[in-house]
Formats: C-alpha cells, structure tokens, sequence
C-alpha cells in the first residue's frame, strides 16, 4: 500500500515522503497514529503542490542571504574599546558585540553562533569575521578596533 509520511517514521522515511509498506502496518498503525495518510491521488496532487511551495520559499531565503551577504561585504563595522598606549585593548571583541554593532546600525539581526572571528581581537585594526547566513551562505564581515578616547574613526 502506498502511503505519504507525515512525519519522520524510523525505518520506514522521512516526513512528506511516498512510501510503500504493508496495508496491515499502514491501516492499523501508521494512519491511525496520525504518522501516514493514504497516497490517492488528491494526496499526491497536494504532497506536489507543498513541496514546490517549500522549494521555493527555500529559494527566497537563499537569495535574501546573498543580498545580505552583498550588504555585509560592503560595510565596515566601526566597534570602540579602550585602548592601552601599545594599541592592545583591554579585555577583546566578541560575537556579541559584532551581534549588537549590526542590530544598532544596520537593524540586522544574526544570531552569535553564526559569528566565527578569525583569532581572538585584543588589538586595535581592522579585521575580518565570517558570517553564516545559510547553510550555502558564508559573508566576510569587516570590523575596525579603534580606540574611544580617539573619536576620529
């Protein structure tokens, strides 16, 4: 009997799949648990219809995230930290604060995991982080350390 999966069953697919299984596992197990329903053809005709629905929403979130990429890559981020007269910061910059320069400048909002800084930042420069914004997706994010008592940047 073949049956579309509504969720992920062990053993037998993953959610949104056309399977085929025994009619006495599909009708007293499967269908009745809410896990599976029958594969007619209106079924079929809507399993179809969602997944195009799903690939192109998958789509459009790629292509945001290449814009956003774009946006990033064209943008300096300018963070403050005070400074010693060596030019070494006291304590560092963190995902964090990358985190909380984007949202308060550019009103993007990326979580700090997808935020990977190339070494810890303890001195003043420019430097280059990677952001994730999708599985296909990694955007360099330009950041410049400078000192607070010297405004000028």
């Amino acid at each position: 009997m073949e049956i579309i999966l509504l969720k992920d069953v062990e053993h037998i697919g993953l959610a949104k799949a056309l399977v085929s299984v025994k009619a006495g596992h599909a009708r007293n197990f499967l269908i009745p648990n809410g896990l599976a329903i029958v594969a007619n053809k209106a079924n079929k005709n809507s399993l179809k219809q969602e997944i195009l629905q799903q690939e192109d929403r998958a789509q459009k979130i790629l292509e945001e995230a290449k814009e956003l990429a774009a946006t990033l890559a064209s943008k300096t981020l300018k963070i403050a930290a005070k400074a010693g007269t060596s030019g070494k910061i006291f304590g560092s910059v963190s995902n964090v604060q990358l985190v909380n320069v984007l949202k308060d400048m550019f009103s993007i909002e990326i979580d700090k995991k997808k935020i990977k800084l190339p070494e810890e930042v303890k001195m003043l420069g420019t430097y280059t982080a990677i952001v994730s914004l999708h599985k296909e997706v990694l955007a360099p994010l330009k950041f410049e350390v400078y000192d607070d008592k010297n405004e000028t940047a």
